[in-house]
Formats: C-alpha cells, structure tokens, sequence
C-alpha cells in the first residue's frame, strides 16, 4: 500500500526551561507563575502582546522567585517597594544569564539605586519617616 501526502500541517508549542533554576535541595518545584501578575511564564506579561524573548523571566538570585521582566521594572520602580521581592521581602539581585537587554541594564540601575538609598539611610542613620513635632 502507498500512500500519497497532499498536504502537511505542522504545529509547535515552546516553554521556558525552568530546570536550571530548580533548587538542589531535591524537592525539585519549580514556579511555573509569575510572582507578580500571577500568569504563566508561558504565556505573556500584561505589558506584552506575545511572549519569548522581549520579555524574558527574571531569576532572583538572593530568593528564588521568577517574574517576568516587565513584571519586576514595574514593582521596582515604586519607590515603596524599596528593592525588595515581593514575595519573601529579601533585597531583590537577579541572575545575570544572558546578554543584558535594554531592560535588563534598567532593573540592574533600579536595583542599583535602591542599594544607594539604603546605603544613604544606614550612613546618615536617619530615621524612614520623619517624626512630628507637633507645633
């Protein structure tokens, strides 16, 4: 018997590779969400139309929460977030893995200038907020 293929349709699905991000502590989970929008890192960022490498995921490197890139800027450019991840509240580094995109050289000055104003308030030992005198 043969056969005759008229027409072929291909279809592809792609993922992010989260494996090298997996903790070795042997529990192997991995965040397959975004800490901050809570969507898939699969799917897009709600600043993005679609996804892949315009928006790239974040790896915390002091926690180990995932966001996507324009998830995190947002956050980090609050300044009530002062630095921090918001999951676990650690100062917020992230993985340097990959040539640095536009917007990952502005998270990296984000964070940077987050550093200098904590550095700035532990060197004047001012206090956060100021206090009222009353009159």
């Amino acid at each position: 018997m043969k056969v005759k293929i008229l027409e072929w349709k291909g279809y592809s699905t792609w993922h992010w590779d989260l494996t090298s991000t997996a903790p070795q502590s042997g529990y192997g989970y991995i965040e397959e969400l975004c800490g901050i929008c809570r969507v898939s890192f699969d799917g897009t960022c709600p600043n993005c139309k679609y996804p892949g490498d315009e928006c790239p995921i974040v790896l915390g490197s002091g926690c180990t929460h995932n966001f996507h890139l324009h998830c995190i800027l947002k956050w980090l450019e609050q300044e009530t977030s002062k630095g921090l991840c918001p999951m676990c509240r650690q100062i917020f580094t992230f993985k340097e893995h990959a040539p640095l995109l536009e917007d990952l050289m502005n998270l990296k000055a984000l964070i940077d200038g987050h550093k200098v104003m904590r550095e700035r308030l532990l060197q004047n030992n001012d206090l956060e907020f100021e206090q009222f005198d009353g009159d």
